[in-house]
Formats: structure tokens, sequence, C-alpha cells
């Protein structure tokens, strides 16, 4: 029944906080710059959905991820009172998201999968930005779908709607994969299936999801897992 998988990719798929606190030390340190370098990574982090919702509530027109990044960089370098920082500095560090490393079990997991389904992130972030996190981390992507093909965010229907479409599926015929309740259940809501990856330490320890606070079709603690279970489920 199911024929694409379409992935999360920030906290899912990559280790977004270790990954940007990386890039903003060796980046900032040389500049005699020296903070909580995680703190820094949640502080930039915690203006992602305020900025999108600029977007979905129609006060600001569309913006690819990568300006909304940048801006909320910017927030975040006032609020440090590190306003001297450099143009060209900025440009820089906005590029850490383009650097993440992936969890321990996504490679061998994605190409297990790949073997049955078609594969594509159905993200928030840009396309330029997706590319450059495949190629960095050899994700076997058939296409890559999601906000800016929609001209929206998640969770509206639209951004879910047309990553299926994209790969001419219905929307029960795509499965969202994500470590994120609020995702899983606005995909649901848009009839596509559900399931959910365990990063209990996105946020640090402990503080991400370990298991889904909302219905789903599949729950595993990695993609290894997943794609054993859906092995299971196929020759049921």
């Amino acid at each position: 029944m199911i024929r694409v998988l379409l992935f999360d990719v920030f906290g899912t798929l990559v280790d977004w906080r270790t990954g940007v606190a990386r890039e903003a030390r060796s980046i900032l340190s040389p500049l005699g710059i020296s903070t909580d370098w995680l703190a820094f990574a949640d502080a930039w982090r915690d203006q992602y959905q305020p900025a999108m919702e600029e977007v979905r509530s129609g006060r600001l027109p569309f913006s690819k991820l990568e300006v909304l990044h940048r801006r909320n960089l910017d927030v975040v370098l006032a609020q440090l009172k590190l306003e001297r920082v450099e143009e060209a500095t900025r440009r820089e560090l906005n590029l850490a998201w383009h650097r993440l490393d992936p969890w321990p079990d996504v490679r061998p997991g994605l190409a297990v999968l790949r073997e049955r389904f078609r594969l594509a992130p159905c993200s928030n972030g840009n396309i330029s930005l997706m590319v450059d996190l495949a190629r960095r981390n050899a994700f076997p992507w058939d296409a890559i779908v999601g906000a800016e093909l929609a001209r929206d965010y998640k969770p509206k229907p639209s951004v879910y709607l047309s990553a299926a479409a994209a790969f001419d599926c219905r929307p029960d015929e795509a499965m969202m994969v994500a470590a994120h309740s609020s995702d899983l259940a606005a995909a649901a809501s848009a009839g596509l299936r559900t399931a959910f990856i365990a990063r209990p330490d996105e946020r640090g320890p402990g503080r991400g999801e370990s298991r889904a606070s909302v219905p789903v079709d599949v729950s595993a603690a990695g993609l290894e897992e997943f794609a054993r279970a859906l092995r299971v489920s196929a020759k049921a």
C-alpha cells in the first residue's frame, strides 16, 4: 500500500543541535567570542517556529527557510549583544544548517528502505539546503519535496499533499516519517500514513520525544528498526 516514504529532516535524520553548536564555535571562537554553544544552537532553533508562523499566517510572503534562518540568526546575535559580527561571518554561519551530521542509524536505515520504497525529504528546509545535506551525508533521495515546492510550511496540509502528489500517489499511499508528534498528526489529518522515529535526545539528554503522543501506524527506535517493521508488515 505504501509507495513513498517522506521524511522530516531536522531532528529526525540529522542532529541539528550538536551540528549548529559545532559550526558556531568553529566560526566565532577565532573572533574571540565565547558562549554556551549548545545554548546558542537552542536559541537559534527557538526562533524557527515563530518565523515560519509569520509565513503561515500570511503576515509575510513565502520566504525560503534559508532567508528565515538568517533573519533568526540576526535576532540571536542581537540578543547576545554580538552585533559586531560582520556580514561575511553571518553568511558563513548561516550555512551551519547545511553541514549537519546524521544520527547513526540513518544511513544504513535509508539504504535498506530504498530497496523497496521511493524516498524523499518532506522538510521545511529549502531545496538547496536539502541537497547539501544529502550530498554531505549520502542520503539516497529519489526527489526533494516539501515547503519550497508547496510555497508554505508544515504543518499546513498543502506541504504533505503536494509531496504525495509529486510522486503521483494518493495521500494514503505515502507515509510521513518523523520524530515529532505534531508533524505526524498534521500528516495524518491530510490523509497520509505515519511513522514515528524516537529521538529522545534531540534537544539534549532526555529533551526529545521517546514515544509518539498521537496515534501512528508504525513506531520505532530508529530507521533500521523501522525498516524491519515494514518488512514484517509486508509479509503479514
